[in-house]
């Protein structure tokens, strides 16, 4: 059986010591790269919405994330309230910009690791963890004493803190950013991100430093490396061929790339043409021909 990284800092007494400069950071909160600055430590909010304690809005099994993390037993999955992005197509608003879900504080979150665990789960996905990453720790610390021993999932939307990303170093097996934009002027239109796409080349690199390409055991079942999800926008909005370059050019050829084709307008999209309609094939098969392309080879199915 192979061992999650965050054991080796458990031993040592890091994994402490990161959780309470995570906390720290909280008091003027600059966890995320919108650096708001709120006391969250004191029930204050910003941009994410969420203040001292982690806001859940579900856990358990999921079956529908990429066949490396699901399995026979599905990815265990907690779905956290309040995000650090304001997509005008999310598909879960309710819970990210409604701030769905109930706080719990670092001992019931890690009984919810341990339940997922007990569940029979695979590994623990972290879903939009990026503004709740001292929360995360601090319970990771707790459920790993108790015997928690699946690899952690970071699956985010690509926004993320090079100085929070250095925190999870050694903690995070599995990282699964999106790549949503190559453009700046949609990032901040259509997700409230300032300067995404410097942000997401910064991040994926980081997380690609950290822990290397995919990597799966005899089973087919992920236990370390990155995964980069990709969602193909109308009217070529996302920028496939720029990220697919940077991805094949500056990262591996053998990152492993789940092009999406599920877009369908949500919560505001209809105010933002083209961003009011689904894809179409057409531009499905462009986006894959463009990743294709620039020269990568390995593709989630």
């Amino acid at each position: 059986m192979k061992y999650p990284s965050y054991l080796n800092l458990l031993e040592r007494g890091e994994l402490s010591a990161r959780a309470a400069e995570a906390v720290r950071r909280l008091g003027r909160c600059f966890i995320c790269p919108q650096v708001c600055g709120p006391d969250r430590l004191n029930g204050e909010h910003g941009f994410c919405g969420v203040g001292r304690h982690a806001l859940v809005a579900s856990a358990g099994p999921h079956f529908g994330e990429e066949a490396p993390l699901v399995g026979r037993r599905g990815s265990g999955t907690i779905f956290f309230g309040g995000c650090n992005l304001a997509c005008v197509f999310c598909q879960n608003c309710d819970i990210s910009q409604g701030r769905a879900g109930r706080p719990l504080i670092a001992q019931h979150l890690a009984r919810v690791m341990l339940d997922l665990q007990r569940a029979g789960c695979h590994n623990i996905n972290l879903v939009s963890p990026s503004h709740v990453v001292p929360q995360v720790l601090e319970a990771l610390v707790i459920a790993a004493e108790q015997g928690l021993r699946l690899p952690l999932v970071y699956n985010s939307g690509g926004y993320d803190s090079l100085s929070t990303l250095r925190l999870l170093e050694g903690v995070v097996d599995i990282y699964m950013p999106d790549f949503k934009y190559w453009d700046e002027s949609a990032g901040a239109m259509y997700s409230g991100a300032k300067g995404y796409p410097t942000v997401a080349r910064q991040a994926v690199k980081e997380m690609h430093r950290q822990v290397g390409d995919l990597v799966v055991d005899q089973n087919g079942i992920a236990w370390r490396g990155l995964i980069v999800r990709h969602l193909v926008l109308p009217g070529g909005l996302a920028g496939t061929a720029g990220v697919a370059r940077f991805l094949a050019t500056e990262i591996s050829t053998d990152t492993y790339v789940n092009i999406m084709a599920q877009y369908h307008p949500e919560h505001l999209a209809h105010k933002h043409p083209p961003l009011g309609r689904r894809i179409t094939r057409a531009e499905f098969e462009h986006a894959l021909k463009e990743a294709r392309e620039a020269g990568l080879r390995r593709f989630a199915r």
